[in-house]
């Protein structure tokens, strides 16, 4: 006797409910893997927990990819309709769209993050892996470029200050030769101003000593020759 058909409900039981979950999870992968090999498939399964984990399955490395691709099929579809629904119903499926749109995104920062890694397959580990080998290279790639533009710009910032440094050192020797050549003229005014004096000094005192000698010689000679009145005293 072949088995019976399983009427479809929920399971009550919460350890049952789990297990089944965790074995109808794990067949539903590996059926949406297989499609994919053999009939050469893009398929893209999402699957959420009662708990809201995200378990993901992807034909593509990037599920983005076939994401996008169905948003763009999708799109004509969405434009014929939107004229027979109201602006409500727009904003409904658009913001249903974008809160789809941000699960994903967080699901694969968490995962960028090294977060959540268990529900991935060896595939989607090695999707990953290459994606952040990827990100590395470009993101070391860029920290070079930085880095040459940074010492690139200090070398001219130091070359600047060199020739700024040379330029005042000029004018410091220029500066001091001036002061030097202005020492050297103030002490040859000082002692063309001190030996003036000295210089009417002696002329001074050979005009004095000229006047004493001819003083002195009209002396002698006043007292060589005595008028007779002055000389008859001394004889007595």
């Amino acid at each position: 006797m072949g088995r019976g058909r399983v009427q479809l409900k929920r399971i009550e039981n919460k350890i049952n409910r789990q297990v089944t979950f965790s074995k109808r999870r794990s067949g539903l992968l590996k059926k949406a893997h297989e499609i994919s090999v053999l009939c050469d498939a893009e398929v893209a399964l999402i699957v959420f927990s009662t708990k809201g984990k995200l378990f993901e399955y992807s034909s593509d490395p990037c599920m983005e990819r076939i994401l996008e691709r169905y948003e763009r099929y999708s799109y004509t579809e969405r434009q014929l309709v939107a004229n027979d629904q109201s602006p409500n119903e727009n904003w409904v499926l658009e913001h249903a769209k974008l809160k789809a749109r941000v699960e994903v995104l967080q699901k694969n920062q968490r995962n960028y993050m090294g977060e959540e890694l268990d529900g991935l397959s060896l595939k989607e580990l090695q999707s990953l892996e290459q994606q952040l080998d990827s990100a590395l290279k470009h993101i070391r790639s860029r920290k070079n470029q930085v880095m040459y533009e940074s010492i690139s710009e200090l070398q001219k910032k130091d070359k600047a200050l060199q020739e700024h440094n040379n330029l005042l050192a000029k004018k410091i020797k220029e500066k001091e030769k001036e002061l030097a050549q202005e020492e050297v003229q103030n002490s040859m005014e000082v002692a063309l101003i001190e030996t003036q004096p000295l210089e009417s000094m002696i002329a001074g005192g050979s005009s004095l000593q000229e006047n004493c000698n001819e003083e002195t010689g009209a002396e002698t000679r006043g007292s060589a020759v005595l008028p007779p009145w002055m000389i008859r005293p001394l004889n007595e």
